[in-house]
């Protein structure tokens, strides 16, 4: 099964959601992992949004090492000069489109940084739903909070709706927003803010893995995120590997960069894209040798038209997958455009 058709199917199936990513990639993992496809979480899914097609994304550069010059050979001695080897392309960190100023106290552990943007393939040049979203955990005293933070550019604040009942405005520094009424609900404290490049910035404060917090606390701690978003921003996230010179007009259209794990959606940018390269792959029982990319051995698996390539021991001894209902050549081409860690 395709991976358009396998996400349209899961957004479908939940549009009647709003922001809850728990249900939406709880759904879109299982069904994934029956097919054994393991896609490092899908796109978030917004109120009234069920198909997300994705678009133009971060640039990635390449940042490459410089050659270090020969020594020279002492005046007393023949040397043959050793042959001058290509440096390796080093892994480039990935700019999000906006940062957070400001975190409560105690322990953070960044769970996802991402950037998911998108247009429909009816309309390619529409404005992106997703500009990036932050997944995080703080930890302090026993206490564990949950805190996301996810630019949501079709999403207009008076439109917003809220897990744990009904909204009321609020403003932080001079800008409309509109707020849970019940922040001690399943929901926790939720806050759709105006974001001035249009859309809203959706700010989301709950108490995590049995904890608890005063309804206040949460408040308190929601206004001072996004008091403290800065957009643009200047933050950017290091992947495990990363991808170069991307063959026949593909780019990077999105990113999910995970605790030791990074997904990459490969394509034209302007409908979903063909391709997906990401670490945390399953085995793959029938899968046929193929040639070597970058030094490590491959196999590879059609599954009627879905085809999957994994390159064996390219990050940190685990394979790196590259997926999708295209030719294998194509997926070969890309990876031979891994950056791998050194």
């Amino acid at each position: 099964m395709d991976i358009e058709k396998l996400i349209e199917e899961t957004f479908t199936a939940h549009e009647h959601d709003v922001p809850d990513e728990a249900t939406v990639l709880a759904a879109a993992r299982r069904r994934i992992h029956r097919r054994r496809l393991a896609l490092s979480r899908p796109l978030a899914v917004a109120a009234g949004v069920a198909v997300v097609a994705l678009a133009a994304a971060a640039v990635v550069t390449v940042a490459r090492t410089g050659s270090t010059p020969d020594e020279a050979a002492p005046a007393d001695k023949a040397q043959t000069a050793a042959p001058k080897t290509a440096p390796k392309p080093a892994v480039a960190s990935l700019p999000m489109p906006f940062s957070l100023g400001w975190l409560p106290p105690g322990r953070v552990e960044y769970v996802v940084h991402r950037v998911n943007v998108g247009a429909t393939s009816d309309a390619p040049d529409a404005r992106p739903v997703y500009g990036g979203d932050y997944m995080i955990t703080v930890t302090a005293n026993g206490q564990v909070l949950g805190v996301n933070v996810q630019q949501m550019r079709t999403m207009p604040v008076d439109e917003a709706m809220f897990k744990s009942g009904p909204g009321r405005p609020v403003t932080i520094n001079g800008r409309h927003g509109v707020e849970s009424v019940h922040s001690d609900g399943p929901g926790g404290y939720e806050l759709y803010l105006a974001d001035p490049s249009g859309g809203s910035m959706y700010v989301n404060v709950d108490a995590q893995h049995d904890s608890t917090a005063p309804t206040q606390k949460l408040i308190d701690y929601g206004h001072r995120i996004a008091a403290h978003i800065r957009v643009p921003g200047d933050t950017t996230v290091t992947p495990v590997f990363g991808l170069r010179d991307l063959p026949g007009g593909q780019r990077i259209c999105a990113f999910d960069v995970e605790r030791g794990t990074t997904g990459f959606w490969v394509g034209t940018c302007t409908v979903m894209p063909p391709v997906v390269v990401h670490t945390g792959a399953p085995e793959l029982p029938g899968a046929q040798p193929g040639r070597p990319v970058l030094g490590h051995a491959t196999r590879h698996l059609d599954e009627n038209g879905f085809r999957t390539l994994l390159v064996l021991g390219a990050v940190k001894g685990e394979p790196v997958a590259i997926a999708g209902r295209v030719p294998l050549n194509q997926l070969y081409a890309v990876a031979d455009r891994l950056v791998l860690p050194h």
